[in-house]
């Protein structure tokens, strides 16, 4: 099946960075979110990351427009009607998922795929709540999405290899790399990552090393660009909680409980960069 209209819907940080590379790789794309603000909040941010690889000379002004010529936005799931993919990027959470799947499932053409970008929740059963199961797939972007690669894409227990073979073919074609992932909690990026996050979590919970040096032994002991209590607040330590506990759920395994500091922290609203305060301080 040949893709050529594209609906992301939720316009925060990940559904506007897939827009704006679905865009940038030809697709038209409606970037859809029910709240007005936040689809406004979306598309200047698009347009305010555009400009900077301009003035960084990394694309052409003409290149810019184009891609904001292909951007429409939308805050009404029917307009989902003319698409032949939607990728939802809402809330980490799945009874929202499950709504917003079922309701697109009414609006959607008979033909067009449902894609999450989920980052742990179980596809087969966001797919349950459509009457398309053999066009539910999973894909997972990764964070900030104009500038990562990898793209996991999940297979439902009834995705079919059509529709897998489309989303491989697309993502291809973002200039991104897909790596075919089986149904599991967490995936393969975050069923690795989120642990090591949470182990540097305790060892900083139990007076090992201070905040600076945790981060620091990972960047200069094991080469990693950035530290995993600075990576935790880029995420969103409310975020981190999620996948752990997801993880936890999913596999019934103590080995991924959730540090308690992780877990007061978020109690406390200190949610990491986006919320100003995390392991550190951000203005």
């Amino acid at each position: 099946m040949a893709i050529q209209k594209v609906m992301v819907i939720g316009a925060g940080q990940m559904g506007a960075g897939i827009a704006q590379v679905c865009a940038q790789a030809g697709f038209d794309v409606l970037v859809n979110d029910r709240n007005e603000d936040d689809l406004d909040k979306g598309m200047k941010n698009i347009d305010k990351i555009l400009t900077r690889a301009v003035e960084k000379e990394r694309i052409t002004a003409q290149s810019k427009s184009d891609t904001l010529n292909r951007l429409t936005p939308s805050s009404q799931l029917k307009d989902a009607e003319s698409c032949d993919l939607v990728i939802e990027a809402v809330v980490e959470n799945m009874d929202v998922k499950r709504k917003v799947f079922g309701e697109l499932d009414e609006v959607a053409p008979k033909h067009a795929i449902l894609a999450s970008n989920t980052s742990s929740l179980p596809i087969t059963e966001i797919a349950a709540a459509t009457k398309r199961a053999d066009q539910v797939i999973g894909m997972h972007f990764m964070n900030p999405v104009p500038v990562m690669k990898l793209v996991e894409i999940i297979r439902g227990l009834q995705t079919s290899d059509e529709t897998y073979g489309a989303i491989e073919t697309m993502t291809t074609h973002l200039s991104k790399t897909p790596v075919e992932v089986e149904d599991f909690p967490g995936f393969v990026s975050n069923r690795i990552l989120m642990p090591m996050i949470n182990e540097a979590i305790f060892t900083l919970h139990e007076g090992v090393a201070s905040r600076e040096d945790i981060d620091t032994v990972m960047k200069l002991g094991t080469n990693h660009p950035m530290g995993p209590l600075t990576l935790a607040d880029f995420i969103g330590l409310d975020t981190c909680l999620y996948i752990m506990e997801v993880l936890h759920d999913g596999f019934g395994d103590s080995k991924y409980r959730p540090c308690p500091l992780l877990r007061n922290y978020v109690k406390a609203g200190w949610l990491g960069k986006k919320s100003g305060r995390g392991f550190y301080l951000y203005d």
